[in-house]
């Protein structure tokens, strides 16, 4: 990998580690479009829970990774939601990163078929 590559991907890295860090804590806390359209139909009391109506949303339930340690847009146990917020963020991008850097790294370690003696032709 030459320098000017190393310091791109490096540069990169820190920059969403940044964005995830520290700009994801500012992100709307409204249903997106998704949830928003799932609710259309039913009405709410003031804790947003389902009084009435007909709407997609009556068929939710819990999710099956929802007690996993990344759960919510949060770390479970750090009592700080920013902090909280921050590091679940950070631990994404780490991972995310991570799983595409071992794919190119498989990716450029295979050859292929006809150059395999070595001669390069």
């Amino acid at each position: 990998m030459s320098k000017r590559l190393g310091w791109f991907l490096a540069g990169g890295l820190l920059v969403a580690l940044l964005l995830a860090g520290v700009v994801s804590n500012f992100a709307s806390s409204s249903p997106d479009g998704l949830d928003a359209t799932a609710r259309e139909g039913c009405t709410f009391n003031a804790a947003g829970e389902i009084t009435g109506g007909t709407c997609i949303a009556q068929q939710e339930g819990e999710h099956q990774l929802g007690d996993s340690p990344l759960a919510d847009y949060g770390i479970r146990g750090v009592g700080n939601s920013f902090l909280s917020t921050a590091l679940a963020g950070a631990a994404g991008v780490l991972i995310t990163f991570g799983a595409g850097a071992g794919l190119f790294w498989v990716a450029r370690r295979r050859r292929p078929a006809d150059d395999r003696s070595g001669t390069g032709v």
